[in-house]
């Protein structure tokens, strides 16, 4: 069991990255990074997002402990951090236990990376649609309106 600090130290080793220029590619500094490494501090919901891009690493497998393989939930990122620039944090909640809630369908089964990735494909992209045709329906309207 790795803290995230360890986690995010081995995956910019893998790469064979400097403290440095993983803090250019994240927008931080490399006492940042330093500090995420010792567990002197934590980053936020969108320098995780981007830590993780960076070292091609799940941002589940940072954020969880009990996580080992650095691409457990990679599929997902790309549609969370969509969720999260269109419709903001909370919707990037909601989507997040919506997955969760989802993944216990595979429980047992043999279904392939394909498929897994084509499922949460199609739950985000049925979750987006609904959350937009919702703010157009209940949202707030336009002044000129």
């Amino acid at each position: 069991m790795k803290s995230f600090g360890e986690k995010v130290k081995e995956a910019r080793e893998i790469m064979d990255m400097s403290q440095a220029t993983l803090g250019e590619k994240v927008g931080v500094s490399q006492r940042s990074i330093t500090a995420y490494e010792t567990g002197n501090a934590k980053p936020r919901g969108g320098t995780v997002r981007k830590l993780a891009r960076a070292l091609n690493v799940s941002t589940d497998y940072l954020l969880n402990d009990d996580i080992d393989d650095p691409q457990s939930g990679i599929a997902k990122d790309p549609h969370l951090e969509h969720i999260h620039e269109t419709l903001g944090s909370r919707a990037e909640a909601e989507a997040k236990v919506l997955l969760e809630k989802n993944t216990a369908l595979f429980a047992g089964g043999a279904l392939s990376q394909e498929g897994k990735d084509a499922f949460f494909e199609a739950i985000m992209t049925a979750y987006v649609t609904c959350k937009e045709e919702a703010r157009k329906t209940y949202g707030r309207k336009n002044k000129g309106e």
